[in-house]
């Protein structure tokens, strides 16, 4: 396995032209529609993933079938890309360390060490004077116990390596009194592994901010999306998210500054909550391209796909101003358990457009798709993306 001369591996000027490869670890739907993007502009496109029939694998030029932490895999991936990215930030760090040394790999290894871990991503950020609601990093049945008491006895327990939309997490005091039973539970469910506890706020809403910074240093943010979550699952979300302007201007500024601040080259999806308070919190940091912005490719001048693409091959960022409110509505795989959508009747409902990942087998919680709208406004954009969900299930 050949490397790259050090100095061609951290050269910050030099633009990945098209033409190039761009090589992506994942090819999961985030994989897929990075590829599209990347295809439209020129670029050849090799992706690896676990599964050979991934989404990605049908709009590629080649497939690396190999684990997350399959070393050999990655660099076979990496051998011959001009530069390499991911779709999904669960990456072993000696797969990405193996990358780096053959490849540019951008967001960077730093980076995603410290964001797949969310112990160490919360204290990073509270660490560096970014807001972060009350917490404590727990490392045990005694620290469980100390923590709730400390953040008032109603917490979310979220484990720190491995946990996404909503595996990996448990509720404490909610629903009954955090009893010593109950956390000894929660902790054996959560496979008694290192963990962050989060005090439970009052929330006005949940908001995402996507910033994209090029190895050269350019950072752009996209406008606020607002966020809907059913059993911790994203179910829809809407740009733009309709919070004061004071907060949209504090939001994305909050975004750049922590893009910058991590020294990462891709995209950076920033989740937050807004309290009834009127605080706004960071919660979860995505180092790539993000489910709450795939209306992006109908409502902003640049869609976070192509502006992914552009920061990685260090070309100049896209404009991210938003032509038209727009909507997403996601489609799980419960859609099909009792036959296939009517995807006719969806269609009908004016400014509407159907997206499919080409995943063969539906589950429960398995994302299959999303449904886009645009509208005149926001409200209109949403109403439109329900409504034709809604008719999938007739």
């Amino acid at each position: 396995m050949s490397e790259r001369p050090e100095s061609s591996r951290i050269d910050k000027t030099t633009i990945v032209r098209p033409g190039s490869l761009i090589a992506i670890l994942g090819g999961g739907q985030l994989g897929r529609m990075m590829a599209m993007a990347a295809r439209t502009m020129g670029y050849r496109v090799r992706v690896m993933d676990p599964e050979p029939a991934c989404p990605a694998s049908f709009v590629v030029d080649e497939t690396i079938v190999g684990r997350w932490d399959d070393i050999a895999a990655a660099q076979r991936l990496a051998e011959g890309a001009d530069v390499v990215t991911l779709e999904i930030e669960q990456i072993g760090v000696d797969a990405l360390s193996g990358v780096a040394r053959i490849a540019p790999l951008r967001p960077g290894v730093e980076p995603i060490r410290i964001i797949q871990d969310k112990t160490l991503q919360k204290t990073w950020l509270a660490g560096n004077g970014f807001p972060v609601g009350p917490f404590r990093v727990v490392r045990g049945e005694a620290e469980l116990h100390d923590a709730v008491r400390a953040l008032g006895g109603r917490v979310f327990l979220k484990i720190g390596r491995g946990g996404y939309d909503g595996r990996g997490q448990a509720r404490i005091g909610f629903d009954a009194p955090a009893t010593d039973e109950a956390l000894v539970e929660a902790w054996r469910s959560l496979g008694s592994r290192p963990a962050v506890a989060e005090q439970a706020l009052e929330l006005e809403c949940e908001i995402s901010v996507m910033a994209a910074r090029s190895p050269g240093g350019e950072v752009r943010s996209f406008p606020a999306a607002r966020n809907h979550h059913e059993k911790q699952i994203l179910a829809w979300s809407v740009l733009p998210a309709g919070i004061p302007p004071q907060l949209e201007t504090r939001a994305e500024s909050l975004a750049r500054a922590i893009v910058a601040r991590l020294g990462l080259e891709g995209a950076l999806c920033v989740e937050m909550f807004l309290t009834r308070q009127g605080d706004l919190f960071v919660n979860e940091l995505a180092p790539r391209v993000h489910n709450s912005y795939h209306q992006s490719e109908r409502g902003c001048v640049t869609s976070q796909f192509e502006q992914a693409m552009r920061a990685v091959c260090n070309l100049p960022l896209g404009d991210t101003s938003l032509i038209s409110p727009a909507a997403i509505v996601n489609l799980l795989g419960e859609l099909w358990l009792g036959g296939d959508p009517d995807f006719a009747s969806a269609l009908a409902v004016p400014g509407v457009k159907l997206h499919l990942y080409e995943k063969h087998t539906a589950r429960m919680g398995r994302k299959m798709g999303h449904l886009s709208a645009i509208g005149a406004s926001a409200d209109e954009a949403l109403e439109r993306a329900q409504s034709a969900f809604a008719r999938l299930k007739r």
